[in-house]
């Protein structure tokens, strides 16, 4: 459907309204136009002078309303923002309602320049109200990240600074918007993920709780004995610095595997030393096998190669 068929379904009066402001537009711009040739024409300059100076002192007006009306927006937005810090309030929504006010404020700057060039805004209600179903229309996948991003701010399954697995991409989130959500990867790179492939997957928020489990598999050699490598993981996995005294810990035999006896050690930490205490834990438990003279296995491969006799001629 059209952009033309829609504003034909508008109300007749607003239409014929539009018209007519559109018509005395063309009808001053004309005159203008018009007196400024002649005056060309003439070598009056004076007159021309007259006549463009009204012009020149609006196109004035107008960029100082726009210049002061981008100063007003940025500074509210600002103040919305910080006021908002001082009270702790969420960060995500700190940002979000600092957009808010500046894009809000903008928008009636523009709508009071018009206004003073005597464009009525209400003229073109019904317009308005076409294009937006038409954009409406073409921009489906847009308006469905819209929706995605009203719903992560409402229901805040994750919020800025958490690190989160969306949409195949784990990282921090750095800012969430009405479009789009911005993450960083641990080394450095920057994702910017569309609302409706977050909150439409499976998100996993890694960093929610305060404390995690820290699980590092063990393969043992069959000759060894199972009650002393129980003993021997258990003795480090409790000297583990970073370990948390709270939480028990626990040494699994996993299953009989194809070249070692698989184990699992796990301890629980921190959710920020999550990485320190699983690289702590994985060196002390080599270090303790091998000085216990218990072999860590590796897969091998065993070739056997067939003589084969040659063919006699």
């Amino acid at each position: 459907m059209s952009l033309m068929m829609l504003a034909q379904n508008a109300p007749e009066a607003v239409k014929i309204e539009a018209n007519q402001v559109d018509l005395s537009l063309q009808a001053q711009s004309a005159e203008v136009s018009n007196n400024a040739w002649s005056a060309i024409q003439q070598g009056d300059w004076d007159k021309l002078m007259e006549i463009l100076f009204p012009i020149l002192t609006q196109v004035v007006l107008v960029l100082l309303l726009l210049f002061v009306g981008y100063l007003v927006a940025a500074w509210a937005g600002r103040a919305v923002s910080g006021s908002m810090r001082k009270a702790k309030l969420d960060e995500t929504l700190t940002r979000f309602f600092g957009k808010m006010t500046r894009w809000a404020i903008l928008i009636l700057v523009v709508l009071a320049i018009l206004g003073k060039f005597g464009i009525s805004t209400a003229s073109f209600a019904a317009v308005i109200a076409a294009a937006g179903l038409a954009v409406g229309l073409a921009f489906q996948g847009t308006l469905s990240n819209f929706a995605a991003g009203v719903m992560l701010l409402v229901f805040r399954p994750f919020k800025v600074g958490d690190v989160v697995s969306v949409g195949g991409t784990t990282g921090k989130v750095f800012e969430i918007e009405l479009f789009t959500t911005t993450l960083d990867t641990p080394d450095n790179r920057r994702f910017i993920v569309p609302n409706s492939s977050v909150f439409g997957a499976t998100i996993e928020n890694i960093t929610y709780h305060d404390t995690r489990r820290v699980d590092v598999a063990v393969g043992t050699d069959y000759s060894a004995d199972l009650s002393k490598v129980r003993e021997v993981l258990k003795t480090v996995a409790e000297g583990v610095e970073g370990r948390l005294e709270s939480e028990d810990v626990i040494i699994y035999l996993v299953e009989l595997g194809g070249s070692s006896i698989d184990w699992s050690v796990r301890v629980w930490a921190k959710t920020d030393d999550y990485w320190a205490v699983r690289e702590a834990l994985t060196r002390d438990v080599k270090n303790a096998l091998d000085a216990a003279g218990i072999g860590i296995p590796f897969p091998q491969l065993d070739v056997h190669m067939d003589r084969v006799e040659a063919a006699q001629v």
